[in-house]
């Protein structure tokens, strides 16, 4: 009985494919159990993101698993089998666990160690987990993977350095100011990345958001998600001069924020300091804002090196992780070797042999007065009684050897005889609700910058006075 993963994700397929192999939870969910209704595998679980669709399977014959799974993933395709070939990857065994502990840990992320992954996992085991397509082996198997995406995030600095330019951005706004309680963000444009910047600075604490936009119907709309009051963009100098920080991101050909706006503005709040973001291309905000002293200025170069730089410091993390995924599958292996049939009726009947043995020793001050003879009649009378009790549980698991199922008598047996040993049993691991639909391998808002995390490479402020 073999492990087996099938699928495809953002290292193998172009855009276009993962969308037509896209599959939401009730497509998700039938697809796992037209896998087990068509015997491929007697326990599956279907994964599917923005960045991956996989198939994961466990049964005796990993060629026809792999095979059953292309054939189910080409059908919701709508193309053949043999076109999806090029883009498809299926491991079994040490490297299909493998891979499901990389997948868990986010190592193999489009971006390293982002977080939501894992969520995303937990919710598909969970769908899979109530529609009767997990068992045994995948109960097991994925709290386990649960418990290594746990480790490697407690044990390494994988999450910890922001890798996005929106995280970037937010760390070296704290900075400057140390805590967002009672500070102010503006809003210039109602941009995508705009709104993940101050999303990020609302999971650091930050509640006054100011939003403006020449369209005031974009300004109300933003605010309305993150939370915020849209202003009129007619006094953008005014907002400029209550805000700490200033995110700009609009469509404009030319300068949105000038020199002279920025003097004006710190004049109006007498020069305590405004972090500014410029993610627009072109800027949105005059470079020579830069040299104005109290004024801290960064356009998304700047951000980008230092999302590049800290990018490598996580690289450096992966390695740390893929050693600890070594340990964490010597120690699976361990636990699905046990789940074999001869192996476990030798551990059954040796467990049963130390208890006979056990109890004679216990018993033996009140058989002195038996002869040696007589002591070997006992001795060969509880083996017999032992090895009767036994035959028909050996003859049953002998039966189902052959089986898809044996494993299930084999856990039963190992479970009410507690031959588990020094196996080691993964704690629970609850399970999360699943992530807001459209969401994918990329990092969830505030996912990859816990509070602490250090950004290097913050600029001076510059030489002119206001």
């Amino acid at each position: 009985m073999l492990v087996v993963v099938t699928g495809i994700s953002h290292k193998t397929a172009t855009l276009d494919l993962r969308e037509r192999l896209a599959l939401d939870e009730h497509d998700a969910l039938r697809m796992a159990q037209e896998l087990l209704d068509g015997g491929a595998a007697c326990e599956t679980l279907a994964l599917s993101t923005c960045n991956r669709t996989e198939l994961y399977l466990y049964g005796r014959d990993s060629l026809a698993a792999r095979q059953a799974a292309v054939e189910r993933l080409a059908k919701h395709a709508g193309v053949p089998p043999g076109e999806l070939e090029a883009s498809i990857y299926s491991y079994s065994g040490d490297a299909a666990i493998a891979h499901l502990f990389r997948v868990t840990s986010s190592l193999d992320s489009m971006v390293v160690g982002e977080a939501q992954i894992a969520a995303q996992m937990k919710a598909a085991y969970q769908r899979a987990c109530e529609g009767g397509c997990t068992s045994v082996v995948f109960n097991r198997l994925f709290r386990h993977a649960f418990e290594v995406g746990k480790r490697v995030r407690t044990e390494t600095a994988i999450g910890e350095l922001p890798v996005s330019v929106s995280s970037a951005a937010v760390e070296l706004a704290l900075q400057v100011f140390g805590k967002f309680r009672d500070h102010t963000v503006l809003i210039v444009g109602a941009g995508e990345t705009s709104e993940l910047t101050v999303t990020h600075l609302k999971a650091h604490g930050i509640k006054n958001i100011l939003v403006t936009n020449r369209t005031l119907t974009a300004a109300e709309e933003l605010a309305h998600r993150v939370g915020g009051r849209a202003v009129p963009f007619e006094d953008l100098e005014g907002h400029v001069a209550a805000a700490d920080i200033v995110i700009s991101s609009t469509s404009a050909p030319h300068y949105v924020i000038t020199r002279e706006r920025v003097e004006r503005s710190l004049k109006r709040r007498r020069h305590r300091p405004i972090f500014f973001i410029d993610i627009a291309v072109p800027r949105d905000l005059d470079p020579e804002i830069d040299r104005v002293r109290n004024a801290y200025l960064y356009d998304i170069d700047d951000l980008q090196h230092v999302v590049e730089q800290n990018r490598g410091e996580r690289e450096k993390e992966a390695h740390h992780a893929e050693r600890i995924i070594e340990q964490e599958l010597a120690s699976v292996n361990n636990w699905l070797r046990s789940l074999e049939v001869v192996p476990t009726i030798a551990t059954l009947r040796d467990a049963m042999e130390q208890i006979r043995r056990a109890e004679l020793e216990r018993l033996s001050g009140k058989l002195g007065d038996l002869s040696d003879e007589q002591r070997a009649q006992v001795d060969m009378l509880t083996a017999s009684i032992v090895n009767k009790i036994l035959h028909l549980p050996t003859v049953r698991m002998k039966e189902v050897a052959g089986s898809q199922e044996c494993y299930l008598y084999v856990d039963a047996v190992r479970t009410l005889f507690d031959l588990r040993g020094n196996e080691p049993v993964p704690e629970d691991v609850a399970v999360e609700p699943a992530p807001e639909p459209g969401a994918d391998d990329r990092p969830a808002a505030g996912a990859d910058d816990p509070p602490g995390a250090t950004v290097h490479h913050l600029r001076g402020t510059g030489t002119d006075d206001a």
